[in-house]
């Protein structure tokens, strides 16, 4: 669920140590200008107008003709939202530009309205580019944590339009820290990921065979976090769809568990002592919790920007009645109060929460060529409660030959925490560079990709923009 950016409930100063004051100033404060409402984009003024290419269920369409469809022009242009991508990439990141192309910003139907862009206050907002040298392919993607349809602009469209591909992104169909508002009844907001991707990708084809008169020779799933759980579920559930899928850290929902339920109530509950005293037994029980050893020092941030506010949403999706009638729970409640998600045991909780998860579950059956990456000191989603897990339900299903998982050696949930531990971490987004490339030749020249193992971090050189998938 990367890049989950909202304002987040804070301990008072008093209690936070100066290296977590260190860390709010060095790294927090890209991803906090994450959660800013974006003011609407005046797209008509900003680009030539250009013939629409008609999106099939879509109610409204805005299409422009653009000098350059990658971050470096639509920035400028007004036809991204910075903050929904912010935080996701290391700083040293570079990207191709100068991609030309038709862009198409609207919206499918839908009755929530989480959605600022484009000044629609509107769910279901999509966009889709089609660069002017095609060369036969689309990438769909899902946004990570609850950011909107633009946050695979810098990781994934920038990257692949320079390729020669399509893209279409969806925001999902909610955002935001309330996103689990959507829907009547517990997991109702999730499944509509699940739905809101399969539509776009069905309209996207029909896109692009409308606009270049044959369809996608290849299609592709990707993202990130959230986004890499999409994509795990489309290849499980819709795999007629999609030729491949590229699963960069997806996030596990398993009915029995494990999932983020299982391991995040452990780090509030055990964190603060830990910090506090350096609690040999609140050490172990992180360690036990699956957040691995080496990533210590990520913890003291993760505290204070990702577990309490994750921990609190989603569970609030899936079992509302825990912290009732405190919806959304208690922010940093200490272990022993009232409906403290702290003290939170999903194994104890009743049926009916366990088969919403079910819901939206993962089993491991996926129908088409699958490429996982993983961060070892991913200290979100921790890698032996996760992505460990999936390889093995994959390879329980006989599905084993359809998939390979890259544990990166030093990687973590975001990447933009490479700035502020250099000497710890690896960024993942060149990995996913390579891990594309890979996809491409197994799927269109039968080239097998290399083997699954663990990607070990280079002692020198451009870590931000160089990754080989072998050792």
């Amino acid at each position: 669920m990367a890049g989950t950016v909202f304002p987040v409930p804070r301990r008072t100063e008093a209690c936070m140590r100066p290296t977590r004051q260190l860390l709010a100033v060095t790294v927090a404060a890209t991803i906090a200008a994450a959660a800013v409402a974006a003011p609407p984009r005046p797209q008509a003024a900003r680009a030539a107008a250009c013939p629409a290419v008609t999106v099939p269920g879509a109610e409204r369409q805005v299409a422009a003709c653009l000098a350059d469809l990658t971050t470096a022009g639509t920035v400028a242009s007004g036809h991204t939202v910075p903050a929904d991508w912010a935080g996701l990439q290391p700083s040293g990141a570079r990207n191709p530009a100068g991609v030309p192309g038709l862009q198409i910003d609207g919206y499918f139907p839908d009755t929530s309205t989480t959605n600022t862009n484009n000044g629609w206050d509107h769910d279901a907002q999509f966009v889709i580019r089609l660069p002017k040298h095609w060369t036969g392919g689309l990438v769909v993607a899902g946004s990570p944590g609850n950011r909107r349809q633009y946050a695979g602009d810098f990781a994934i469209s920038d990257w692949v339009l320079a390729r020669g591909y399509a893209y279409a992104a969806t925001d999902k169909g909610n955002t935001g820290a309330l996103f689990y508002r959507d829907g009547t009844r517990p997991g109702d907001a999730m499944a509509e990921w699940n739905r809101r991707l399969t539509q776009l990708t069905i309209a996207a084809k029909a896109v692009v065979a409308r606009r270049y008169g044959r369809p996608p020779a290849r299609t592709f799933a990707a993202g990130i976090s959230n986004g890499g759980y999409l994509v795990r579920w489309q290849l499980e559930n819709r795999p007629g769809l999609y030729d491949g899928g590229l699963d960069w850290e997806g996030t596990l929902w398993r009915a029995e568990g494990p999932n983020p339920l299982t391991s995040l109530p452990t780090a509030l509950r055990e964190y603060p002592r830990y910090a506090a005293t350096g609690d040999p037994a609140a050490h172990a029980a992180l360690l036990g919790a699956g957040f691995a050893a080496g990533s210590e020092p990520l913890w003291d941030y993760h505290e204070k920007v990702y577990w309490d506010l994750t921990q609190r949403i989603y569970r609030q999706e899936f079992d509302p009645a825990f912290s009732a009638p405190v919806e959304g729970g208690t922010p940093y409640c200490a272990s022993g109060s009232p409906g403290c998600d702290a003290d939170y045991d999903y194994a104890d909780r009743p049926r009916s929460v366990h088969e919403a998860v079910r819901r939206v579950a993962l089993t491991g059956r996926i129908g088409r060529p699958l490429i996982t990456l993983h961060g070892t000191l991913d200290s979100l989603l921790p890698i032996s409660e996760d992505s460990d897990v999936y390889d093995r339900l994959i390879r329980a299903r006989g599905r084993g030959g359809l998939h390979r998982y890259y544990r990166i050696a030093d990687g973590n949930h975001v990447d933009s925490l490479y700035d502020a531990f250099p000497d710890l971490l690896r960024p993942i987004l060149p990995c996913f560079h390579a891990a594309f490339a890979a996809l491409e030749d197994w799927t269109g020249r039968g080239t097998l990709p290399p083997a699954s193992g663990t990607i070990p971090r280079p002692t020198a050189g451009d870590l931000a923009n160089s990754c080989a998938l072998t050792g």
